[in-house]
């Protein structure tokens, strides 16, 4: 299993991840925009994910409810702007936090049977790219990608 590779460059607004995955692209893209698939690996353990919106297309808005042990619920949104067979553009928003938004690119490179994701995101400021690592996005976004490893594991479609 590939690690998730977290690139986060002193003064800059953004945030890379980098995963591979041994799945095909159209695979690993099915799984990320499918409302069916995304609790089952969207989120950190600990923590189960609802989708109460996800209308994958241009103009289209997206919102998902967390919930921890104790009841406690964490909502994030945001809209579509491009949706692309191996590109994503989306807008995230912690509702914890609004008025916080970045803009996340998430490309999936062909790997021959295999896929490299790229996701970037960028923040409006350094503060708030700092904030976000701070809150323990990596080990999160790590999480959640070993979660949908092991969905895309045997997945030919």
């Amino acid at each position: 299993m590939s690690k998730t590779q977290v690139t986060v460059t002193p003064g800059t607004h953004e945030i890379v991840l980098t995963r591979e995955f041994d799945a095909a692209p159209d695979v690993v893209y099915a799984a990320l925009t499918d409302p069916a698939v995304v609790p089952s690996w969207w989120g950190p353990h600990g923590l189960t994910t609802k989708v109460e919106e996800m209308d994958v297309r241009p103009g289209g808005r997206w919102r998902f409810v967390q919930r921890d042990a104790d009841g406690n619920e964490f909502g994030f949104n945001g809209v579509y702007h491009s949706v692309q067979p191996r590109r994503v553009v989306q807008t995230f928003e912690f509702e914890g936090m609004p008025g916080h938004v970045m803009l996340d690119t998430m490309t999936l490179e062909d790997l021959g049977g295999r896929t490299r994701l790229v996701d970037q995101s960028v923040f409006q400021s350094v503060e708030d790219r700092d904030g976000m690592v701070a809150s323990g996005m990596q080990d999160g976004a790590s999480q959640s990608h070993d979660r949908l490893d092991t969905i895309l594991a045997g997945r030919t479609t």
